[in-house]
Formats: structure tokens, C-alpha cells, sequence
């Protein structure tokens, strides 16, 4: 009897390796097809995404100008999310120690889930190559749905200080154990205080729903679009006017009463950790994550996050040539690869920090196409060009 349990065990093992290797086959030829079509895809000049589009709002999207002349290419233009880690990822995770001090159920799937993403995005050796792309915007997304899932049986949008000194340490524990990094307050700037609501004035829900138009807000930011969201926001601007309300700056507005307006940004982004608080008790916490990181999203590529200090070495070779320079390219090159900072950034990033280095030159004289001559590529201003040349 014991054998043909046995068989049957078998036979069934091996009944359920055939039908994922039928499920996984598929997936695997999907993959290699479109590795194959790789060198086609690094034709495609760059050219056309500084184009605008036949429809539409003018000026939106005003092709991009930069020095010299063109954008360097991209590799792949379509590309412009942030870059993935290797897989397969396998964190080895150990048991936290908590304090003990904050009244969380950390095992709840509502908050779980979200500590599972962030400590994914944190992973400890990439953190600090990831952070500005990947691992803040997540671990921000994290406090946001903490602050209002700590909230959610009361009527508070904040936490008290002690109690947030007690729950941010139970939450770094806890991303630690779980394979994050453990610098991740440091890198991405984010405090204890930063649940406690600060110094906006508004901090429970009756006197927040008293003030704002929760309905609007929230309908607002229920269904955020990817695309749209960047080109013709609709949630930050919803976001953005809570936070005056509450913050009590649209009435200093009205009121032409600006004494005082130098100390309204500190309450402005208090209080629009407030607005993030009362969106993660009114929508569930995937809804939420989603919605806070294509904010972050859009924020994030609208910025350049390397620093360029004065170009003055590559201008003075680069200002008169016409024709590929090895002392010219040498310098260009040396310069990148020392701005780039060792950081991971999007494809958007790229283009516009491309763009701002190319002013720089063309502010210097350098007239020339110098990215095309040296064939500078985004992938250039961004770690990732060095593992692809590797």
C-alpha cells in the first residue's frame, strides 16, 4: 500500500513539473525573441522622443534642446523605468527585534505587503545605487500607508512623538530583517517625525474633513494614471491644495497677509503628509502604494540628481574641433564618468541631464556635436554604462 502511495506521488511530482515547464516555455520564447531583436531596438534615434505629438495641448511637450546640437542615443528609448535588480533575488531573513513600545500588528497583509516591497527595493548592497529611483520613493510610499494604517481605527491622521520614535525603529528593524539596507533613514532623508504631522495644525480626521473636500480629494487620487499624471497631474494638484487649506496658507493668500510666509513651506509639507495619511485610511493600501509611487515617479524624472561642476578642461579641448578627437573624447568621457556619481537613474534622468551638461558646453563655446564625435550615450551618465561595457 505504502509503494503505491508512492507511485501516485510521483507520478503527480512529475504530472506538476510538466505542466509548469509547458507554462514556463512560452515565457522563455517571448524572452529570447525579444533579445534577439536587441540591435534593431539601438537604431532608433533619440531624436524622437524630443519630438511633440500630433495631438494634443501645445507646448506640453516642446522638444528638448540641448548642446551640441542632438541628445546622445539611447540604447533603448521606450525604455524609461527604473532598473531592475538581478534575479533570482533571495534575501536572507532573520527574526527583528522590536521594541515592544509600538501598538502595530507588523503581520497584518495590509502593512506586510508594503514592508515586503520596500525591503525589496532596499536591498541592502543596491540601496544607495537604487535610492532615488527605486528604494526612497518606496520607503516614503511605506511611512505614508503606516502613518494612516496606524490611524485607522481612531481619529488620528498622525502619531504621538514617542510612539513614532518606537514604530520608525520597529519599521528599519523589520526592513533589516528582511534583507534592506539599514542606512535607508539616512539616504533617503526620512525621520521619526516624519509621522507625527509636524507643525501642521490639522492632525485628526473630523477637523481635516471639516476642511477639505475629502470627496474630491480622494476620487482624485483613486485611479492614478502612469502617463497622465506627469503630463496633466491630477492627484498632486489635489494633494497639493488639501495641504494649503489645512496648512491655513490659502487663507493667508486671500487675505494678501504674507507675514510669516518664510516658515509656510516647513508647514506645508507637514501638512501634506497629513493629505497621505488621510488617502491611506480612505484607500486600501495597494491603491495607495501605487498612486504614491507614480508621484514619485514623475517627481523623480523631472530632475537631474548628478551634480556638474564646471566643465572647463573638456571646453578647452572640445571648443574648436570638428572632426572625432582623441583628447577631446578623452576629456568628455573622464568628465561623465566622474559626474555620474556611481548611481542608477532612469532613461528621463538621462535625457535631461544630458541636456543640462549640454548647455554647459554650448554656454562654453563648444558648438560641435561632441556626443555624437565621442559616441556618448545615456547609458553614459548612469552606472548602468559600465556594466554594459564591462
Amino acid at each position: 500500500m505504502g509503494g503505491y502511495q508512492d507511485a501516485n506521488y510521483y507520478r503527480g511530482s512529475w504530472c506538476c513539473r510538466l505542466i509548469l515547464f509547458v507554462i514556463w516555455l512560452p515565457t522563455f520564447l517571448h524572452v529570447t525573441a525579444q533579445e534577439s531583436h536587441a540591435d534593431h531596438r539601438r537604431t532608433t534615434s533619440l531624436v524622437e522622443l524630443a519630438k511633440e505629438p500630433t495631438s494634443g495641448d501645445s507646448g506640453l511637450f516642446d522638444p528638448i534642446e540641448i548642446s551640441p546640437s542632438v541628445i546622445p542615443k539611447v540604447p533603448f528609448p521606450t525604455e524609461s523605468v527604473p532598473p531592475m535588480y538581478p534575479i533570482p533575488y533571495v534575501p536572507t531573513r532573520y527574526e527583528p527585534v522590536l521594541t515592544g513600545k509600538c501598538p502595530v500588528n507588523f503581520s497584518r497583509p495590509e502593512i506586510s505587503n508594503i514592508l515586503d516591497k520596500a525591503a525589496f527595493d532596499c536591498f541592502g548592497p543596491l540601496a544607495s545605487l537604487v535610492g532615488n529611483v527605486v528604494c526612497c520613493p518606496q520607503f516614503s510610499s511605506l511611512i505614508h500607508i503606516f502613518q494612516g494604517f496606524f490611524g485607522m481605527k481612531s481619529n488620528n491622521l498622525v502619531l504621538s512623538n514617542a510612539v513614532a520614535d518606537h514604530c520608525f525603529s520597529d519599521i528599519v528593524s523589520i526592513l533589516a530583517s528582511r534583507g534592506a539596507n539599514n542606512t535607508i533613514p539616512t539616504l533617503c532623508s526620512i525621520k521619526s517625525s516624519n509621522l507625527t504631522g509636524g507643525s501642521c495644525p490639522v492632525k485628526n480626521d473630523s477637523t481635516f474633513e471639516r476642511t477639505v473636500n475629502t470627496s474630491k480629494l480622494v476620487e482624485a487620487c483613486r485611479t492614478v494614471d502612469p502617463l497622465k499624471e506627469c503630463c496633466r497631474p491630477v492627484c498632486r494638484p489635489a494633494i497639493m491644495d488639501a495641504a494649503l487649506q489645512i496648512s491655513g496658507r490659502q487663507m493667508m493668500i486671500n487675505n494678501d497677509n504674507m507675514a510669516g510666509e518664510m516658515n509656510h513651506t516647513d508647514y506645508l509639507n507637514d501638512c501634506k503628509g497629513v493629505v497621505y495619511s488621510y488617502l491611506s485610511k480612505q484607500l486600501s493600501s495597494e491603491v495607495a502604494n501605487k498612486a504614491f509611487r507614480i508621484l514619485s515617479a514623475c517627481k523623480v524624472n523631472k530632475v537631474c540628481p548628478l551634480t556638474f561642476k564646471e566643465p572647463s578642461d573638456v571646453i578647452a579641448v572640445c571648443k574648436n574641433v570638428a572632426a572625432p578627437s582623441p583628447t577631446c573624447c578623452s576629456s568628455l568621457n573622464t568628465y561623465i564618468a566622474e559626474t555620474q556619481q556611481k548611481i542608477l537613474i532612469t532613461n528621463k534622468q538621462a535625457i535631461i541631464c544630458a541636456t543640462q551638461f549640454g548647455s554647459m558646453l554650448r554656454g562654453g563655446g563648444v558648438m560641435t556635436n561632441v556626443y555624437e564625435l565621442c559616441d556618448v550615450d545615456l547609458k553614459d551618465f548612469s552606472i548602468q554604462g559600465i556594466y554594459t561595457y564591462a
